[in-house]
């Protein structure tokens, strides 16, 4: 199944844990193959790296905090148009395809 949502595109979580439902940001990454997206400020979490040496440079030790991929169903397209979290139709014309939003039939796809 072709994935609909695309990186650069705003999306607003829809389930998952509660201090992420909600919260809107911009797609960092897609993983089409594990079904995953990577959402600016969403699903952080730590990691706590210890300090190693590799090919002359040091990697600082610390906590380091970064984005986890979360599931593509767990989140919704916000329409450019009218601002609310929609799912995402295909319109083909010809041989080229463009996104619309189901809820104002406005393209995505600018």
């Amino acid at each position: 199944m072709k994935v609909k949502i695309r990186k650069g595109d705003t999306v607003e979580v829809i389930s998952g844990r509660s201090e992420d439902k909600g919260k809107r940001g911009e797609v960092i990454r897609v993983d089409p193959q594990e079904n995953r997206v990577v959402v600016a400020g969403v699903n952080l979490r730590t990691k706590h790296q210890r300090q190693v040496q590799t090919q002359g440079r040091t990697i600082n030790p610390g906590r380091v905090r970064f984005e986890a991929p979360i599931h593509i169903s767990n989140v919704m397209l916000v329409c450019p148009k009218c601002g609310k979290a929609t799912r995402v139709g295909l319109q083909r014309d010809g041989e080229v395809s463009a996104r619309v939003c189901k809820q104002c039939q406005a393209i995505i796809d600018e």
